[in-house]
């Protein structure tokens, strides 16, 4: 016979769970509205005293029936509303930010500036590229300078139009420019031996027709890394002789035998940016930069391969404070040493330790310097708030100037051989 004691243990947890079970059948759920004590159930009404039952009033609530707007106003490019006028459109548009008493008034980003987030899971090809570097340990300028034009660059409806810009020597700048967000160093990892081919293979895989290489400045090396980058250039040349390959270099501290190596190493464009006017080098870039010294390297790329060799390309940044004058100084020192390509871009603040965004040029402004450019004489001129110095958009057009001069070039030597051979017939003939 068993004994009281274990019956006895066995009551109180029995009790709990009846009265779990009885609050649980007596309990109401917010989705479930409870009848009222005084109205019969469902299964006690009948029709008529359901006929009879006083309606039940509804909860209060904050939330309004009221449409504000349709959905298509806030869907980029699907708004059924007229376009603003140009005057308002480009209207600046102000905040107060901050807690009570400490408020301050900022400038909203300009609608023009505005560019859509990228996503891996919604685009395969940028996907596909950022994968391939990842796994061949690359870097790219487009993720460590925070590109607005990333998603569009890298999200190319096919191979041919998605392009990006790698960057050799790693992802860290022995100097430190105010307006760049790429990481800073004395002394930076050592070079990856392994990485011109890695490039290569990356770039043989993507099947471009023109890619951009860039790099680090590595003032901590005895070569700034000129043989690194011409090393690379003659790989990627070896793996796929029809790419197209533009070289984006530091000044290489001014030494012009550096400059020598890279611009001899087969690319087909050699850029370098100025990145400001003259005034406010000393302000925006590394103290170790100078606007005379990169004028000097644009201009010993031109004595290298001749004129008509190379295409060479620098890059400006507006909105830091420069005047129109200074602009235009600028340009003329530029036209000074025969470089073909310029392109003009919004200055963007990447973060509140850079330099602060003094203005917003309108697009207007901007398609009005590219007109200035080119009745200049320069042979080309990307002009535009998201335009960046690698930014594909110039890239179709130089890269049709490119073949047309390579064309002209087969041709003009297949017509001096048909001569030569011609001359030396006739001298055996007579």
């Amino acid at each position: 016979m068993a004994s009281p004691a274990p019956i006895h243990r066995l009551q109180a947890p029995l009790r709990r769970s009846l009265a779990r079970a009885a609050a649980l059948s007596t309990r109401s759920y917010a989705t479930i509205p409870s009848a009222p004590a005084s109205q019969p159930t469902s299964q006690e009404s009948s029709p008529a005293a359901s006929a009879s039952a006083p309606a039940t009033k509804p909860r209060p609530t904050y939330f309004k029936d009221t449409t504000l707007a349709s959905l298509d106003d806030f869907i980029a490019n699907q708004s059924s509303a007229a376009p603003l006028a140009p005057s308002e459109a480009y209207t600046l548009r102000t905040a107060q930010v901050g807690p009570a008493g400490k408020k301050r008034t900022i400038t909203r980003l300009p609608e023009w500036l505005k560019t859509p987030i990228p996503s891996a899971g919604a685009n395969p090809e940028f996907a596909k590229i950022k994968a391939d570097l990842r796994g061949l340990n690359l870097h790219t300028v487009c993720e460590e300078a925070r590109c607005p034009n990333i998603g569009e660059c890298w999200g190319g409806s096919n191979k041919a139009a998605a392009t990006a810009t790698i960057m050799l020597m790693g992802d860290t700048c022995t100097r430190g420019c105010r307006f760049c967000s790429v990481k800073t160093s004395r002394k930076p990892p050592p070079l990856d031996p392994h990485e011109p081919e890695n490039t290569a293979e990356a770039l043989a895989r993507w099947g471009l027709g023109y890619v951009v290489l860039t790099s680090v400045d590595r003032d901590d090396l005895a070569d700034g890394g000129a043989k690194h980058f011409a090393e690379t250039i003659r790989r990627i040349k070896q793996k796929k002789p029809t790419l197209l390959v533009e070289a984006l270099t530091g000044d290489f501290m001014g030494d012009l035998d550096m400059v020598k190596i890279v611009a001899e190493s087969g690319l087909d464009v050699y850029a370098h940016n100025v990145e400001t006017v003259e005034n406010l080098t000393p302000y925006v870039r590394d103290r170790r930069a100078t606007f005379r010294q990169s004028l000097k390297v644009l201009e010993h790329v031109k004595k290298v391969r001749g004129k008509e060799g190379i295409i060479t390309k620098t890059s400006i940044m507006l909105g830091l404070g420069e005047t129109e004058e200074e602009l235009w100084d600028a340009l003329r020192e530029l036209r000074k040493v025969d470089v073909d390509v310029v392109t003009f871009g919004q200055y963007m603040r990447p973060t509140k330790r850079h330099l602060a965004v003094e203005k917003y040029i309108t697009p207007d402004e901007f398609e009005l310097w590219r007109q200035r450019a080119l009745d200049m004489g320069f042979l080309y001129c990307a002009s535009g708030p998201l335009v960046r110095s690698s930014y594909k958009a110039g890239e179709a057009f130089i890269e049709n100037v490119l073949r047309k001069r390579s064309g002209e070039k087969a041709v003009s030597e297949a017509l001096g051989q048909a001569v030569a051979a011609e001359e030396a017939t006739s001298a055996k003939s007579a």
